[in-house]
């Protein structure tokens, strides 16, 4: 028998990478739907590349032609000039489509905790739009909630611990009592992978098993890293105008007004039984040497590629 072709949107990418790696060691043929360059090619070419032509439907289709379940981890994290959440909603809207006509069997698709229609954030909000979109299509689906991920490729964590390392105190964004549970990015693939291989319609919160207030959770990687800091609460407005200021010596955005908001209304915290393995706290031990030694910068990684 044939193994099973599965899709990975933005296989060179974050999260898409594990998703397809444990793909290919589970014996899957692989496709990825990307406007990245595979350089280097992290899977030596067993890994096929297609174009994520979101203008051109017939061509998404035609790269989704006997496809048995696609794992969408497209997404942007702001609004930007390259790309916003709008036009993020209307690009997976039309790769749903394009899966459908394909007769892609089912979709796995990354979201987010706590998404609602009735958001005033547009990141939460195209994220409801988008869950809504795929239970009305009629396809089989899992629908992954993931919080904040972790990992060797991550951003958030890294530059946490970046700011640690660089500066003599730590700006957090009101008290920093607001609570996160990070979930380790192949906790999340391997979570992606299961649900690929089933049919039942599912929505879970895709959270790690450790909960941190966020000023526990700056205390807890200067602990490890070695750079541990005095905590100052700023108004939110404050620390957003510091992190601007960063972002434009950096060339980068550091951090935003609705991800403040999201962090600060809890946003990033559900009621759930954790479905990850891996703490973070321990992940960060055995990396502690290299984490934060560098800052890792969102629009350096997506100008070469668009919004994959």
């Amino acid at each position: 028998m044939n193994p099973e072709v599965h899709a990975v949107t933005g296989a060179y990418g974050y999260s898409g990478r594990y998703i397809a790696q444990r793909l290919l060691d589970a014996g899957h043929q692989v496709i990825t739907l990307t406007n990245s360059d595979p350089r280097p090619d992290l899977f030596t070419g067993r890994v096929r590349t297609f174009p994520l032509s979101f203008k051109y439907p017939a061509q998404l289709k035609q790269s989704l032609q006997g496809v048995a379940v696609l794992y969408n981890t497209y997404w942007v994290r702001f609004n930007h000039r390259l790309f916003t959440h709008e036009e993020a909603v209307r690009n997976t809207r039309a790769l749903f489509a394009a899966a459908r006509d394909a007769g892609v069997r089912r979709i796995v698709h990354v979201s987010i905790t706590n998404p609602s229609l009735d958001s005033e954030l547009p990141y939460f909000r195209g994220k409801a739009e988008l869950e809504s979109a795929l239970k009305e299509s009629g396809m089989s689906y899992a629908i992954l909630r993931p919080t904040v991920l972790f990992g060797k490729e991550d951003i958030l964590i890294n530059n946490i611990a970046w700011l640690l390392r660089k500066f003599p105190v730590f700006a957090l964004f009101g008290d920093g009592q607001y609570r996160l549970q990070p979930i380790y990015v192949n906790d999340l693939a391997r979570l992606a992978v299961t649900e690929g291989g089933r049919d039942q319609n599912v929505t879970l919160d895709a959270v790690g098993p450790e909960t941190f207030t966020y000023r526990e959770l700056v205390t807890a990687i200067g602990h490890i890293i070695g750079y541990s800091r005095p905590l100052v609460s700023l108004r939110p407005s404050l620390a957003y105008y510091l992190g601007f200021t960063l972002g434009k010596l950096l060339g980068d955005v550091v951090i935003t007004r609705d991800e403040i908001r999201g962090l600060m209304d809890g946003l990033l915290y559900v009621e759930s039984q954790p479905l990850g393995e891996t703490a973070l706290t321990e992940w960060a031990t055995r990396h502690h040497s290299v984490l934060g030694m560098r800052y890792v910068s969102e629009l350096a990684r997506r100008r070469p590629r668009g919004a994959t």
